[in-house]
């Protein structure tokens, strides 16, 4: 199988039919063996019908449907298990990724030998208020955090080595970081192609001004699963040291104090006192909270199961 190409869907049945040809007239032009896998993430409209017809019309159209939304991340990450192309190849349904895109994104990583190659929509046909400037911003800091250069870390135009969707779990929101994800686990030969943006042809946007908050969270969260998933410890167990001295200090200050005038200092009318006690009681959650993470982390379960409703093909 040369290419295994994902697209999450919700409610896009319009653009499937026009998407599905479009996808197969350039594999066969460029004589590659495909798979196109449809994940429908609890749609309500009619697209699992379309897509039950178009994976008639053509056994390379292949299907998942979930019983119910679970979001884009929970959408690719089924279709990353199910993938079995040499190169995994994921696009939006939308239309306003192009598939004549394919044969450049596939060249990079068997020809260039890149691990994941993330479109760059460089010209962008949407509104400038809304989704530009925010994006330019929200990729800027992410650039920054993860030290992958990258202009556009959202792109749903991105193209993979095989071996990097099969070491990677999304879930959450993480479908942003996705590149930060595949460094995390060493993948480091990650570029960017710029691509072109389509004005979209049918339905409305599924994303709003949340996913701006909701993607700083998890950035935070992924840098630090990236950093401590694996030693938990080494994160709580200094901080928890920290404050523990810190309480220590104060502790052995007003201890001193009182033995060097008994009758005139009073422990519980001295702010360190305070002091002393809440930085101990931290010291002492921060090392609890180090050594819980760390059964967690050497007992985490695989892979996130979602509740499938339906299958075609696979």
């Amino acid at each position: 199988m040369d290419l295994s190409i994902i697209v999450p869907l919700l409610n896009e049945e319009e653009s499937l039919p026009e998407l599905c040809e479009w996808i197969h007239r350039v594999c066969q032009q460029n004589n590659f063996f495909y798979e196109i896998i449809l994940i429908d993430d609890g749609s309500t409209d009619g697209s699992w019908k379309v897509i039950e017809g178009l994976a008639v019309l053509n056994e390379s159209v292949k299907g998942i449907r979930f019983q119910r939304n679970y979001g884009k991340s929970a959408a690719l990450n089924e279709g990353f298990k199910a993938a079995q192309g040499d190169v995994v190849i994921t696009m939006d349904a939308d239309l306003q990724d192009s598939p004549d895109e394919i044969p450049g994104l596939r060249k990079m990583i068997v020809e260039d030998g890149y691990d994941l190659v993330s479109g760059w929509k460089k010209v962008r046909y949407d509104n400038t208020l809304t989704k530009n400037i925010p994006s330019k911003f929200f990729n800027g800091v992410t650039s920054r955090v993860s030290k992958i250069k990258l202009h556009d870390f959202n792109c749903g135009l991105k193209a993979y080595r095989k071996k990097v969707v099969k070491s990677i779990e999304i879930y959450g929101e993480m479908h942003r970081y996705i590149p930060v994800l595949a460094k995390w686990a060493g993948f480091k030969k990650i570029g960017e192609k710029v691509v072109e943006h389509r004005r979209r042809k049918y339905g409305v946007t599924k994303f709003g001004w949340e996913r701006f908050v909701n993607g700083f969270l998890d950035l935070l969260s992924i840098t630090f699963v990236g950093k401590f998933s694996k030693r938990p410890m080494h994160f709580f167990g200094m901080w928890g040291t920290l404050f523990f001295l810190i309480g220590f200090g104060f502790t052995i200050y007003l201890i001193i104090s009182k033995l060097l005038d008994p009758i005139n200092f009073a422990l519980t009318n001295r702010p360190g006192f305070y002091l002393a006690l809440v930085s101990v009681l931290i010291g002492m959650q921060l090392f609890l909270a180090g050594f819980i993470s760390e059964l967690i982390a050497r007992n985490a379960p695989g892979r996130n199961s979602y509740l499938i409703e339906d299958k075609i093909g696979l």
